[in-house]
């Protein structure tokens, strides 16, 4: 038996705008401008303005005109697009004239992939062994290793290149390729690459690098564990400074030799910060990035569209269909503006939120003076979403006197103290990097003892929590610290 029900709910949609907003706010600045660029390009009612007072003195009288002219019509709304007031243009806070600023110097670099290359064709090979040798080249990562089986690399010529070639064959051109700078290049693993710096150094005479040809060869589990004394035994030596000198000359290698002159596998970037902050006479004054936006406004000619509509035939139905996309498009470029000065607004808000709660530490950058803070916190003090808040410091950085930090740095838990006190996670990180640093090396500190100097000095935390923040410092176990 079938039966008709009604029931209700309440739903929540975000409308165009809103999801232009999210998507534009958590855009940094590096990547904005492409942005805008993009949306200049399918969208032909918006354009970048001049900023000429003159021009745009011009456009509010011809749009104020049209605006009186068409008052009267129903179908289309224009007076809603076109309030010059709010739309010919813009500028965003903290905006500079410098034309200086809005070019970016390229750095000219040769790429890895091309280097290789250039040595390859000095080989002199004939065609099937300059073949696989460009495979090879082709094959290597941008650290500088191979990591692809050779039997793989086989394969890869004969159904890509057509190319019958053997293991033996491609070895042969891989220790060819493996002699090319920079040394260790072309290595399948890190034992290779540190024996294949070792035995560019080689000349015979020179006992440490023989001795850490030796470690490398015939010891290197010890070695990646630091059990030296388990080296002296294989070695069969008593002598400390037999095995430290070559210890050493190993860790000075270069453990990624593609990552000096790789930059062909990764493209150049820089660090763009969205916001200034200056230090000036002991009060701080924040600006956004003069890059962060270019002016925009409401194009002209479709000011004029909306002006030959006026005088002609309602009826015309292609002139309505013509209208119809003239007025979306003005829309799509109403919302876009509307959005980017949103956008601005917000940033700064934001920022000048984590400004005042990290009053003291922008003062001096002083770590030490950073507070436990939240998202939540931020949220709270400018009356937004914490999401917003999530998003505007997932991507963005600020430049002041004494650096360039991501905003994610000063969002840190807090960690309580003997007095009652809560201090940032990051002055706890601090302090262990400290005395990591001030450790002796021939016995370094275990991460209970670790704990232990923390409670002593009044911070409540766990051996886990030590463990925690020393691995987000990347710094090593005890036993890896070691040295002889």
């Amino acid at each position: 038996m079938q039966k008709l029900g009604l029931s209700q709910s309440l739903q929540q949609k975000l409308s165009p705008q809103q999801i232009q907003f999210i998507k534009l706010l958590q855009v940094p600045t590096a990547e904005l401008e492409t942005r805008i660029e993009e949306e200049l390009e399918i969208n032909p009612a918006l354009e970048e303005g001049e900023g000429e007072e003159s021009e745009r003195t011009e456009d509010n009288q011809e749009e104020q005109d049209y605006q009186e002219s068409s008052g009267s019509e129903e179908e289309v709304d224009i007076k809603d697009y076109l309030r010059d007031d709010d739309y010919s243009g813009y500028k965003m806070q903290g905006d500079g004239d410098d034309e200086d600023d809005r070019d970016m110097p390229l750095p000219m670099s040769t790429s890895l992939h091309e280097q290789l290359m250039d040595q390859l064709d000095f080989l002199g090979l004939d065609d099937k062994l300059y073949t696989i040798g460009k495979q090879l080249v082709g094959s290597i990562e941008g650290d500088g290793y191979i990591r692809r089986d050779l039997e793989a690399i086989v394969n890869d010529l004969a159904f890509s290149q057509g190319v019958e070639a053997t293991v033996d064959e491609v070895e042969a051109v891989l220790k060819k390729i493996q002699t090319f700078d920079p040394p260790g290049i072309a290595a399948r693993n890190l034992q290779e690459c540190l024996l294949l710096q070792l035995e560019r150094m080689d000349n015979g005479h020179d006992i440490d690098v023989a001795v850490a040809k030796k470690i490398i060869t015939e010891c290197y589990d010890e070695f990646t564990k630091k059990h030296y004394q388990k080296i002296q035994k294989k070695l069969e030596t008593e002598d400390e400074e037999f095995v430290r000198d070559a210890v050493d000359l190993i860790v000075k290698l270069n453990p990624k030799p593609g990552g000096s002159s790789a930059p062909s596998m990764v493209k150049n970037q820089y660090i763009i910060p969205d916001f200034i902050l200056t230090n000036n006479n002991g009060k701080l004054e924040l600006a956004l990035n003069s890059r962060n936006a270019p002016e925009l406004r409401i194009s002209r000619s479709y000011t004029e569209m909306f002006k030959a509509y006026d005088k002609s035939d309602k009826k015309d139905k292609k002139l309505k269909e013509a209208v119809s996309f003239v007025k979306q498009k003005l829309d799509a470029a109403k919302w876009f503006i509307d959005a980017i000065k949103q956008r601005q607004q917000t940033l700064l808000r934001t920022m000048r939120a984590i400004v005042d709660f990290q009053y003291d530490f922008f003062l001096e950058g002083d770590e030490t003076k950073l507070k436990p803070m939240i998202l939540k916190d931020i949220a709270g003090m400018i009356g937004m979403d914490i999401s917003t808040v999530s998003r505007v410091a997932s991507s963005k950085a600020v430049q002041t006197d004494f650096g360039i930090y991501p905003l994610k740095y000063f969002f840190s838990e807090g960690i309580s103290t003997d007095s009652g006190e809560e201090v940032s996670s990051r002055e706890v990180k601090q302090i262990i990097k400290d005395i990591i640093e001030a450790e002796d090396k021939n016995k370094p500190l275990s991460d209970d003892k670790l704990e232990k100097i923390l409670n002593d000095k009044g911070y409540n935390i766990a051996r886990r929590t030590v463990a925690k923040y020393r691995e987000q410092l990347n710094i090593p176990v005890a036993r890896l610290r070691k040295e002889l």
